[in-house]
């Protein structure tokens, strides 16, 4: 089964400085009925002018993950890390028993747009832990890069490591390529469309749309144009 989700009907928070599309409920936008997907709880598509961001806040009994799509972030928490990622680099945190974080866009003239994505713990009360990965954008071009997985996934070479069942990985698909994506049974998946347009088992995503996909196989397809895409993998909602 493949839901599609129509960015034009997301949530969204606009507030000068910063323009979010929120994929379930998440401040400004609530809703009781999209609340989450399985153990994902927050995907927010964030635009953030120059010289603004989030100012210092405190997060606790989550894993989180920032992929960043243009621009750079900008990190500082209060366990002293600090670090600047530019596109398709990732940062994460393991906010366990509670840690505190800004994240800003220093550029003069460039907007940031990155996406804020909240996965639930498979235990809470965890040390907190933060982490970079500074990956080649190229390394995803026709195929999928690994991005995250859980801590206990010997098999998947991903070098972020979160505590949850999940599996990430982005890809960037050339001009009249197509690029499968396998899911088991008790299986289920979110697919994010960056940035293009792409056909998904005959379903057409645009730049921001997104799938939920549960126990079926899929084939990414595009026709003239690239199409940039993140995919989270986990165990299917009971």
């Amino acid at each position: 089964m493949i839901k599609y989700i129509d960015s034009k009907k997301m949530g969204r928070g606009i507030h000068g400085w910063l323009d979010s599309y929120f994929h379930f409920s998440f401040a400004d936008y609530c809703n009781p009925k999209n609340v989450n997907f399985g153990i994902l709880r927050v995907l927010n598509d964030d635009i953030v002018q120059p010289q603004t961001g989030f100012d210092m806040h405190p997060h606790r009994d989550m894993e989180i993950i920032s992929y960043v799509v243009e621009g750079e972030l900008s990190h500082e928490d209060s366990h002293g890390n600090r670090r600047t990622l530019t596109r398709g680099q990732s940062q994460y945190m393991s906010a366990g028993t509670g840690i505190w974080h800004s994240e800003y866009n220093w550029a003069i003239d460039k907007r940031l747009r990155f996406l804020q994505i909240w996965i639930l713990p498979d235990k809470k009360n965890l040390a907190p832990n933060y982490g970079d990965y500074l990956f080649n954008f190229d390394d995803r071009r026709n195929k999928w890069l690994p991005l995250a997985t859980g801590v206990a996934n010997l098999s998947n070479p991903a070098p972020i490591k979160i505590h949850a069942d999940i599996n990430a990985y982005s890809t960037v698909l050339s001009a009249g390529k197509t690029l499968d994506f396998e899911i088991d049974k008790n299986r289920q998946a979110y697919l994010v469309l960056i940035e293009g347009s792409v056909e998904i088992n005959g379903i057409c995503l645009s730049t921001r749309d997104a799938a939920e996909i549960v126990e079926e196989n899929i084939v990414l397809a595009t026709a003239d144009g690239e199409a940039h895409a993140l995919i989270i993998e986990m165990a299917k909602s009971e």
